[in-house]
C-alpha cells in the first residue's frame, strides 16, 4: 500500500511539474504573440505614415504646379491686355504678382 501511495504522490508531483511547463510556455508563447502583434502594429503604422507622407507631398508639388501654371496665365492675360509702356507694363505684372503670392 505504501508503494502505491509513494507512486501516486511522485505522479503528482510529476503531474505539477508538467502543469508548471505548461503554463510557462504557454506563457512565453502570449508574450511572442504579444510582441508579433507590436511588430505587426508598428510595421502597418510606419507605412501608412510614409504612404501618407508620399501623398502628401504628391499633392503639394501638384498645388504648386498649377499654382504657378495659373500665375503664369494671369501674367499673360494682363499682359495681352494692358498696353502700357514697358516699366509700367513690368511694375504692373510683378504687383499683381505680388498681390497673388500674398494670398496663396
Amino acid at each position: 500500500m505504501r508503494d502505491v501511495i509513494q507512486k501516486i504522490i511522485a505522479t503528482e508531483g510529476e503531474a505539477k511539474l508538467t502543469v508548471e511547463e505548461a503554463r510557462a510556455e504557454a506563457d512565453r508563447i502570449i508574450s511572442e504573440a504579444q510582441k508579433k502583434r507590436y511588430e505587426v502594429i508598428e510595421r502597418a503604422r510606419q507605412e501608412a505614415v510614409t504612404e501618407a507622407d508620399k501623398i502628401m507631398e504628391t499633392e503639394v508639388e501638384s498645388a504648386e504646379q498649377i499654382k504657378q501654371k495659373r500665375l503664369t496665365e494671369a501674367a499673360a492675360e494682363i499682359e495681352s491686355q494692358i498696353q502700357l509702356e514697358p516699366a509700367s507694363r513690368k511694375w504692373a505684372i510683378e504687383e499683381v504678382v505680388r498681390c497673388v503670392c500674398k494670398q496663396s
